[in-house]
C-alpha cells in the first residue's frame, strides 16, 4: 500500500547546505572524519587522544570524535596497512605508512575537499553560536567595510586595525579587568 503525505515534496535545490542525521545538522560529512585522520597523521605520527583534541579545536570543541569513534578507525587504519602504532611513553602513537602516503596521494582531492567543508562548517558553527549584539556588530562592521572600500584617508586603515586588535586581545583575556589601553594609532 502506498503511503500518502502532505509534506510538501522537497526539490534538490531546497535540500539543506548542511548533511543531517536524524534531523539534526552533522558536523562532517560521511567519511569527512576518515579523511582528516588520516590526513592529519600523514602530516606527522599522533596519537589517539590527540586526534581528537585536534578535531575538537577544529571545531571550537563545539564537536568532539568520542573514542569509542576514533579507536576503531584507527584499527581500521591498521587492519588496511595504512598506519602503524608503537607504543612512546606509555600511548599507542600512529604512523603513516608506505600504503597509507599512498592512499592519501590518491584520495588528495577528497581531503583537500573534506578539509573545506570541515573549515567551512566549523566558520557556521561559530558563526551561529554568537551572542546577537555581537553577530549584529560584525553584520554592521562588514557593511561599513563595503561602503567604504576604496576610500581610506591616512591612518585610517591603521585606526581601524588598533581597535580590532583592542577587541581582538579582550576576547583573549589580555586586557583583564583594567581600562583599554590607548595605542599611538588611536586618535585622542
Amino acid at each position: 500500500m502506498a503511503r500518502t503525505s502532505t509534506a510538501k515534496v522537497r526539490k534538490e535545490d531546497d535540500a539543506p547546505a548542511v548533511p543531517r542525521r536524524n534531523g539534526q545538522p552533522r558536523v562532517l560529512s560521511r567519511g569527512d572524519l576518515r579523511l582528516l585522520v588520516l590526513a592529519l597523521i600523514g602530516e606527522q605520527p599522533r596519537h589517539g587522544y590527540e586526534l581528537i583534541q585536534h578535531i575538537s579545536g577544529l571545531f571550537m570543541q563545539a564537536y568532539t570524535p568520542s573514542a569509542g569513534t576514533m579507536y576503531p578507525l584507527l584499527a581500521s587504519f591498521e587492519q588496511a596497512g595504512w598506519v602503524a602504532s608503537e607504543e612512546e611513553d606509555g600511548r599507542r602513537v600512529f604512523r603513516i605508512t608506505a600504503a597509507g602516503e599512498f592512499e592519501l596521494k590518491v584520495q588528495r582531492t577528497q581531503v583537500r575537499l573534506a578539509q573545506r567543508r570541515a573549515f567551512d562548517r566549523a566558520r557556521e558553527i561559530t558563526k551561529a553560536s554568537l551572542p546577537p549584539p555581537l553577530a549584529a556588530a560584525l553584520r554592521e562592521f562588514k557593511q561599513a567595510l563595503v561602503r567604504h572600500h576604496g576610500r581610506w584617508s591616512e591612518g585610517e586603515a591603521e585606526a581601524v586595525a588598533a581597535q580590532l586588535a583592542r577587541a581582538s586581545a579582550l576576547l583573549n583575556g589580555a586586557l583583564g579587568d583594567g581600562p583599554y589601553p590607548v595605542t599611538p594609532t588611536e586618535p585622542d
